[in-house]
């Protein structure tokens, strides 16, 4: 009989965990400097929380099941949700705010597997809860473009945009939501053929020339701040997009301070969700070709979707194995260093069982070691040690401890140096 894993999912070996783990250190580090604090929420939820989220129609995309209980539940699909879900349970009534947090996780959705889209993948983010705008958006996205530098990412482009300027435009021609959310999520799929012939095909989505007008030339403008006036005055007739424009303007400068220049105005990033209300942002990593949104992100009132108090949050998540994708593709290689310390390598069977004393004092005192499980010869020991690349190797042998002592030999160097075993911890945490 033949065991294969599930399609859609994938085995990672020893090197390719060592490189994810590797990049999660990374993120970590940049977003606890931050002072955002790590959450972990279950793998699976209650259904209806991610239908409340995001329509019945996501359901075909879902691992979704009974329980034993007939309870109808589904493995996460993101993790925003959740993260919603967790804040009305545990945080809502004895948190102050701001509120910061992060996650990292795997997700699953029952989609095509492709190049760079899997049935289960994983998802590294934030949540900024109740904070003000526009210092709570400026900072979130400084975070987001140092996570990529720390990376060792070349290339990134974190796009920005305001979806209250294009909201703004609904209202002045008075757009219903439901013909409204039928546009936004065209603009999303981001197909400028698309949404012309859904404005101007035989069955148009809007039958208004003047917005659809508009609305053509404001999904086109795409540049640095400079374009600012251009946006100004393409909607100086209509003046429920004007707070949005002047919150994006107040943004710009705020993202000055916190030292992020490295960014482009595009009007053309939307979301297809009604409760994104405000700055919108996605990274593009172009050599990535099809899959090269690696970022997805803004602000939203969704907590006020599951019944909770009206609160403002922006945050953003990582398609992790998207940017593992560009690691392996662009950043500069480094060499995996070797995972342990020290070998530990008995020169005969008569030294074996101190040989493991030894290596778990070492252990103990925190030093990353292996010891010969195999009863090998010595050659074959300094052989595995040196294909391992490992940079020291503490020999036992019989005569050394008659002395307590041991020899630690630098692979490296091939020096060898004779240590007594009560300072054999110091010796090798001062190398």
């Amino acid at each position: 009989m033949e065991f294969t894993r599930p399609r859609g999912t994938r085995d990672f070996l020893f090197d390719e965990m060592r490189e994810r783990k590797k990049a999660e250190s990374i993120l970590r580090n940049v977003f606890e400097n931050y002072a955002y604090q790590e959450i972990k929420t279950p793998l699976f939820e209650e259904l209806k929380l991610f239908t409340t989220k995001s329509g019945e129609e996501i359901v075909d995309q879902l691992y979704n099941f009974k329980d034993k209980s007939d309870r109808e539940l589904t493995l996460r699909p993101e993790i925003t949700a959740p993260v919603a879900r967790l804040y009305l349970n545990e945080l809502q009534k004895t948190a102050s705010k701001p509120i910061k947090l992060y996650y990292y996780g795997s997700c699953f959705r029952y989609e095509r597997p492709q190049k760079g889209r899997f049935r289960q993948f994983w998802q590294f983010g934030c949540e900024l809860i109740g904070a003000k705008s526009p210092q709570g958006e400026a900072e979130v996205i400084a975070m987001c473009s140092e996570s990529i530098e720390k990376l060792g990412i070349p290339g990134a482009d974190i796009n920005i945009n305001h979806l209250g300027i294009i909201r703004g435009l609904f209202k002045h021609f008075n757009i219903d939501t439901a013909t409204q959310r039928e546009v936004m999520v065209v603009i999303d799929k981001g197909d400028k053929d698309l949404l012309k012939e859904s404005l101007t095909g035989e069955n148009p989505i809007i039958d208004n020339e003047e917005l659809n007008h508009v609305l053509f030339k404001l999904i086109d403008m795409v540049g640095d701040k400079s374009i600012i006036k251009d946006i100004a005055e393409l909607v100086a007739p209509y003046p429920e997009s004007h707070d949005a424009l002047n919150e994006l303007e107040e943004l710009i400068d705020t993202l000055a301070s916190f030292k992020m220049e490295n960014y482009t105005l595009n009007l053309g990033v939307a979301r297809g969700l009604d409760y994104y209300t405000g700055i919108v942002f996605e990274v593009y990593i172009p050599s990535l070709g099809a899959q090269k949104q690696v970022c997805g992100g803004g602000t939203y009132s969704l907590i006020k979707i599951f019944g909770g108090e009206e609160v403002v949050s922006t945050g953003f998540a990582f398609g992790f194995d998207r940017l593992m994708n560009a690691i392996e593709e662009l950043a500069t290689p480094e060499e995996l260093p070797c995972p342990i310390d020290i070998y530990v390598a008995p020169i005969s069977d008569d030294v074996r069982l101190k040989a493991y004393e030894i290596t778990q004092t070492l252990r103990s005192a925190g030093i990353a070691c292996d010891v010969d499980l195999n009863g090998k010869k010595f050659k074959k020991i300094m052989n595995h040690a040196n294909k391992i690349k490992v940079k020291q190797v503490a020999i036992i042998g019989a005569k050394d401890l008659e002395n307590n002592q041991i020899t630690i030999k630098n692979m490296e160097s091939g020096n060898q140096e004779l240590v007594d075993l009560d300072n054999v911890v110091e010796y090798i945490k001062g190398v």
